[in-house]
């Protein structure tokens, strides 16, 4: 299998639905989860959507439930900024890989499943405590410097240019957008 960047946000109900077909797949180890925001302008902390937003909102997680019927997932009140979830990633990634990794699943779950609020401080540092990781690790107050890896993986994924999440990159440059069935991710890992 091929080394691949999946680039992913929190709050993309496709990207959860995608992280899980990975996991099903057990290809973990040969992806880079890069966080990036496809939604930056989201309020923090996260404010309910009603009318169109409210409607958009669960017409993505009905797409979702039909495409991944096995996968559970629940429509959220809205969606909220996920800068401070990715940050936290990155710091517990920085810490232990392996327990980031799984950090990084919980997050999805916190907020598809849960619906709690991934912009909340109190909410990410309760989870990474979870994970055996100190409050003040993942914390954004932290004076361990993410903006440069944020700066990287944002410009990396513009570099693909197609903007869409999620979006899995080959090492040979090659890439998938969206969700797909299983079969064609997996003969897109194995570089077919």
């Amino acid at each position: 299998m091929n080394t691949c960047r999946l680039y992913s946000d929190f709050n993309c109900p496709f990207c959860y639905a995608m992280h899980g077909r990975l996991h099903t797949l057990e290809v973990m180890d040969g992806i880079s989860w890069q966080g990036v925001q496809h939604a930056p302008h989201l309020p923090s902390p996260m404010v309910s959507w009603a009318g169109g937003m409210g409607a958009e909102l669960k017409q993505e997680v009905e797409m979702v439930r039909r495409l991944a019927p096995d996968l559970p997932i629940t429509v959220p009140q809205g969606k909220p900024n996920t800068r401070r979830a990715i940050v936290a990633a990155i710091r517990a990634h920085h810490i232990d890989s392996l327990r980031a990794r799984d950090f990084v699943s919980s997050l999805y779950r916190l907020f598809w499943v849960e619906g709690q609020d991934l912009s909340d401080e109190v909410v990410l540092q309760r989870e990474a405590g979870r994970h055996g990781f100190l409050p003040e690790q993942v914390s954004e107050a932290n004076a361990m410097a993410v903006d440069p890896v944020l700066r990287a993986w944002e410009g990396q994924w513009v570099e693909t240019e197609q903007q869409g999440v999620p979006l899995l990159q080959r090492s040979d440059g090659a890439v998938l957008v969206g969700l797909l069935p299983l079969d064609v991710i997996h003969k897109f890992l194995i570089g077919g």
